[in-house]
């Protein structure tokens, strides 16, 4: 009785809490568990024993049994990969533990079995291996992937399991790195895929002593991609091999189809083909794809189509640029022309990945471009001047937006091509084109200012590139153009520096005063009074040659004098 106990003797008390299990543990502390109570006892003792026993504690839980553990080594009906499919605990690499041993033969994985059967059936395989499993030598391995080794592998271990599976082959591959996978196939199965393993299957099956084996070991040494190899085998036992491959990528297909081809995997390149043929590819998948495609052949209808895809069969690079150029240049929309012009230098470019041709594009051909845009930029001058009377006022200003705009969209593309044929080394000869447009200069003093300072965009991207030193023509050329265009850039040179629509006015300048000072003494005077005699009058609306004229004075009257002068 809980009273009794509490007149017993301290030493008595002590043995009684030794053997009772609810209090082992003590509450030193405030931290420790608290005392049982009458409240939250969880015993149905009476009212005078919880008086009794209010600093006893309820009695811990018993420990878990052993035997209720799961067994670790039991697998989940969740865990089967398939029929026909690598036991995933069978990828062994270097360096690692593996709880199969690496010549042990697999089993498939049940199909249907509770957990104390799959216990039974591991722990009397573990029993035989541990007593009766001889070890076995490792099997050469072959130098390529035709080559390959075959040996019965031992019945005893899969005896159980042959009932009800035919999983009755086991493949091991070898990697060139040491790698190794191992697959229990179905023989049917693999054969009936790759012509190949059927060759390899069929030798096994000849070099067989005992008649009563009931699992063929086949080897293969030396593959490059174990990975590939792998999904390689699965593609045979996909039910749907196009899903199967938009799973797994455009670059894991190609690998595949490379794959497929070696071990004669005819449906599988099928599939493969077929794939790629129906998806868009990036560039680097592309350049992958050309490469498989130019060290392997294949026999499918499909292989054209992907041929017809990586290779031009139509007109040569040098042809189609043309038309493109001349496509932009004929454009009547000035953003959509912008964004062409971008698009085709870009194209077109000596850095651009796209530049497949090295000699360029043709000369004559992009000069009949530049022409057919000067007659054009003729024909809006001659119909600009008539919409204008000879006071300046205008009879037709509501044209007078679209004929800026039209001028304004020839200006832009001849500008481009100049661009263009300096890259391309070719543009000495655009000045002497420019510098003979004598309808064109006739025609500017008729047009109002506004239309008109877009031909001096012309001249100054000319200008530039000569003082500059990117064109290098004859004197005779140089001057011409500054004996043409020099006094139409005077009079607007105003409205260049209000509208320059992307042009440097200071590097122009600068290069405009360098032009100048490559021509003789003479030539230069002509030009430098000219310019001084608008510089008088406009100021600052006119180029700022000063420190040329300054250099072209002291050239001209501060040194001496020639001897022979």
């Amino acid at each position: 009785m809980p009273t009794s106990s509490m007149a017993e003797p301290g030493g008595r008390r002590a043995t009684q809490r030794r053997k009772d299990p609810g209090l082992r543990r003590a509450w030193c502390c405030s931290f420790g568990v608290p005392p049982q109570s009458p409240e939250n006892r969880g015993g149905g003792g009476g009212g005078g024993g919880g008086a009794a026993g209010g600093g006893r504690r309820p009695p811990a839980k018993p420990p878990k049994p052993s035997y209720a553990a799961s067994f670790h080594s039991s697998p989940s009906p969740s865990a089967r990969v398939g029929r026909g499919l690598m036991d995933p605990r069978r990828i062994l690499s270097p360096g690692r533990v593996s709880p199969i041993d690496s010549d042990a033969p697999v089993r498939p994985l049940p199909e249907a079995a509770d957990a104390r059967a799959v216990a039974a059936a591991v722990a009397a395989e573990a029993e035989v291996e541990s007593v009766d499993a001889p070890p076995k030598e490792k099997a050469p391995e072959s130098r390529h992937l035709p080559s390959s080794s075959s040996q019965g592998v031992g019945g005893a271990r899969f005896k159980e399991r042959s009932e009800d599976s035919s999983m009755d082959l086991r493949l091991s591959v070898k990697g060139k790195d040491g790698k190794c996978l191992v697959f229990e196939l179905d023989s049917e199965v693999l054969c009936q895929n790759s012509t190949f393993f059927a060759a390899m299957v069929l030798d096994a099956h000849r070099r067989a002593s005992d008649a009563s084996v009931e699992c063929q070991g086949i080897e293969v040494a030396e593959i490059e991609d174990l990975p590939v190899f792998k999904d390689t085998i699965e593609l045979m036992y996909a039910k749907d091999a196009m899903r199967w491959l938009a799973k797994a990528g455009v670059p894991r297909s190609i690998d595949i189809l490379e794959a497929s081809s070696t071990i004669l995997f005819n449906r599988g390149v099928v599939s493969c083909l077929n794939y790629l043929e129906a998806v868009p590819w990036n560039e680097s998948e592309e350049e992958k794809l050309k490469s498989l495609l130019s060290r392997c052949s294949f026999e499918e209808p499909i292989v054209q189509d992907l041929l017809d895809r990586l290779y031009p069969h139509g007109p040569n690079a040098q042809g189609l640029a043309l038309h493109l150029i001349r496509s932009v240049a004929n454009g009547t929309n000035n953003n959509a022309s912008k964004v062409s012009q971008t698009l085709v230098n870009g194209l077109l470019s000596k850095s651009s990945v796209y530049q497949k041709d090295a000699a360029g594009l043709d000369k004559e051909g992009l000069y009949s471009i530049c022409k057919s845009c000067l007659n054009s930029l003729v024909d809006l001058f001659a119909e600009a001047s008539n919409s204008f009377s000879a006071d300046g006022t205008s009879t037709g200003r509501e044209r007078r937006p679209t004929m800026v705009q039209r001028v304004s969209r020839h200006v832009d593309n001849l500008n481009w091509l100049l661009e263009m044929l300096m890259d391309k080394q070719m543009a000495e000869d655009f000045v002497g084109i420019w510098a003979n447009q004598t309808e064109l200069v006739r025609l500017h003093e008729r047009v109002s200012p506004m239309v008109r300072y877009e031909l001096s965009r012309i001249s100054a991207c000319v200008f530039t590139a000569l003082g500059r030193g990117k064109l290098r023509c004859p004197g005779s050329i140089r001057c011409a153009v500054l004996q043409s265009w020099f006094g139409p850039m005077l009079s607007d040179f105003g409205w260049l520096q209000r509208c320059p629509k992307g042009l440097d006015v200071r590097m122009l300048e600068e290069s405009l005063g360098q032009l100048i000072l490559t021509l003789s003494l003479r030539q230069q005077q002509a030009l430098f009074v000219e310019w001084f005699g608008w510089f008088s009058v406009q100021g600052f609306e006119c180029p700022n040659l000063t420190k040329a004229f300054q250099v072209w004075w002291r050239r001209s009257f501060v040194r001496a004098p020639h001897p022979r002068g």
